[in-house]
């Protein structure tokens, strides 16, 4: 594991580089870590290309800071730019899964000529505020509150979400006071302007399941806005089925990035 420092806070951002090749950045989603890209099958399916995984501020090994407003995504993407940095990739390809995705459409305005291509997974680029309660349950705020992670995984099982071993201790792996502030921030970032999307010039691959609504519709949007951007819909998948098995999302994945690299 090395760490980079975000340079406004001081943060420290864990993060590991492997393979050789052209640079991949991989960005998790809520309430997991860099581990889920290992576990699910993706660092063994990016052979050939130099993997970047990074835990994002509040989760993982990273910094995790108790005030909301160390989560706004301007921070956040500062921290994206200091780990590239730190691992010597000037232009990376960026894949983010769910919140991933929304920081990687929020890098991607705000860099460019960082990013070589654009994947999202389950991904959404509008205001979010009402929606994440419905990736995970109603009151979800709440229970991390008043409860702690073992609340909030509890919570999601109640509500009858899929949740295997492996998401659940990743789930209680968590600071609850920091996840709480993130997702504080989370619920009032305002995303990223349809026309900035539209001047976005990158390559971009917008992958999303079936099944994952309202997801589904801000992808296909995106991909009509962005001029050189797809999408592939992936049948019967729910946001939380979004990346496995990752056999179909990597069939698509693989050769879009040895396109474009």
């Amino acid at each position: 594991m090395a760490e980079a420092l975000n340079p406004t806070d001081g943060t420290p951002l864990a993060f590991d580089v492997s393979g050789e090749g052209p640079a991949v950045l991989l960005l998790h989603g809520s309430a997991l870590s860099r581990a889920i890209w290992r576990g699910l099958g993706y660092v063994r399916g990016l052979e050939g290309f130099t993997v970047v995984r990074m835990d994002l501020r509040g989760h993982g090994r990273s910094g995790k800071p108790h005030a909301a407003e160390a989560y706004r995504m301007p921070r956040v993407v500062e921290d994206v730019l200091a780990v590239l940095d730190a691992a010597s990739a000037p232009v990376a390809h960026v894949v983010g899964y769910s919140f991933g995705s929304r920081v990687a459409f929020a890098l991607a305005a705000r860099a460019p000529e960082r990013v070589a291509s654009l994947v999202t997974l389950g991904g959404a680029y509008g205001a979010q505020g009402g929606q994440v309660e419905k990736v995970f349950f109603p009151g979800y705020l709440e229970a991390i509150r008043a409860g702690g992670m073992a609340a909030f995984a509890d919570g999601y099982a109640a509500a009858g979400k899929t949740l295997d071993p492996a998401t659940r201790a990743a789930f209680l792996a968590n600071d609850a006071g920091a996840l709480a502030a993130y997702f504080e921030a989370t619920e009032a970032d305002e995303g990223v302007p349809e026309d900035v999307l539209a001047r976005l010039g990158m390559p971009g691959l917008l992958m999303v399941g079936t099944l994952d609504a309202p997801r589904l519709e801000e992808s296909r949007r995106a991909a009509a806005l962005m001029p050189h951007a797809r999408l592939v819909e992936l049948p019967g998948r729910t946001h939380a089925s979004t990346l496995f098995p990752a056999g179909p999302v990597l069939a698509e994945l693989v050769p879009f990035l040895e396109e474009n690299s």
